[in-house]
């Protein structure tokens, strides 16, 4: 019998029993991790120093960055490093704390993605009101209230998670701590944390995205209105890759906290989990950032400043 007093570990789910296909996910982890670690760094380093990009969307986006990276760096390591090595364990201090830091990075990268709609609705809807309502003031308000809300949000729901007894078994269904599954080894009446995820879930998520929503009706609705094409091109390739972002995070979060894993845990699950944990900060470089023309001038030049000063010295 376990219970949250005497236990000292838990257990995570294997991705395979089978050897071989535990080094594949091993490294699939790993080869996701270091390019989408490298992507959101080379986001962080030309938008901190190119001054071109030093304006309200670049500075959304150098801080959505940041998240991702601290994001992606929460499970994918350790489940890389525990599929290569064989192994499940993990500390409840540990369990603990990879639930507190998931909880609060997707809150902070949900609210900045919503931060960034709003940015972007601004800039399109209202041109010439733009540089006084998203003032550089006014951007790091909004972010500061992303991260203390997010800290207060993610607080709330470890301690109230670890308060529970886990009695039932030590076994996580999931390859990293996430709170319907440990809800589910706990001996304790979990009706009240169940009903409180689901509530503040349905408040922050659904929320979020239907305030992203709105404003993308908006923005699609004045694009239509422009005279030149090219310009309606370049809004909807700014807009879209967003939508698909906030989609694909929005979707597969509501399947992991809003429909509960099955029994024994399934493949299904941890794949499900995988595009919930792991896919969405891996592709916001690739889909939202490095698509865009400024940022490829940006790291055309560089290159090419790095390679004059090796050539030089």
């Amino acid at each position: 019998m376990y219970n949250f007093t005497t236990a000292t570990e838990f257990l995570l789910l294997e991705f395979s029993d089978i050897r071989e296909l535990q080094i594949l996910y091993s490294l699939l982890l790993f080869l996701i991790y270091s390019a989408g670690l490298m992507g959101n760094l080379l986001i962080v380093i030309i938008t901190t120093f190119d001054r071109r990009l030093h304006t309200p969307m670049y500075f959304f986006l150098r801080n959505l960055s940041i998240v991702d990276i601290c994001y992606l760096s929460i499970t994918a390591p350790q489940a890389s490093v525990n599929s290569l090595v064989n192994n499940r364990i993990i500390s409840v201090t540990g369990c603990a704390a990879q639930v507190f830091l998931m909880v609060f990075m997707v809150y902070v990268e949900l609210t900045l993605l919503t931060v960034m709609a709003r940015d972007r609705y601004v800039a399109i809807c209202h041109p010439l009101h733009y540089p006084v309502i998203m003032s550089p003031r006014v951007c790091l308000q909004m972010t500061i209230v992303c991260l203390l809300t997010g800290l207060a949000y993610a607080g709330f729901h470890t301690g109230y998670t670890f308060r529970l007894s886990f009695c039932h078994s030590n076994v996580v269904h999931q390859f990293f701590c996430d709170i319907p599954s440990l809800l589910r080894i706990s001996c304790s009446d979990t009706f009240s944390n169940k009903l409180s995820l689901i509530v503040s879930d349905l408040v922050v998520g659904a929320g979020c995205y239907a305030f992203i929503t709105a404003s993308y009706v908006r923005i699609f609705s004045t694009v239509l209105k422009f005279p030149v094409k090219e310009d309606q091109k370049k809004a909807f390739s700014t807009c879209i890759p967003h939508i698909i972002v906030v989609s694909l995070l929005v979707i597969s979060g509501a399947y992991v906290y809003l429909q509960p894993p099955s029994e024994s845990g399934s493949l299904k699950d941890i794949i499900l989990s995988v595009f919930y944990a792991v896919i969405p900060p891996f592709l916001n470089p690739i889909i939202y950032s490095l698509r865009n023309k400024q940022i490829k001038d940006a790291i055309r030049i560089l290159m090419r400043r790095t390679l004059s000063l090796r050539n030089e010295a």
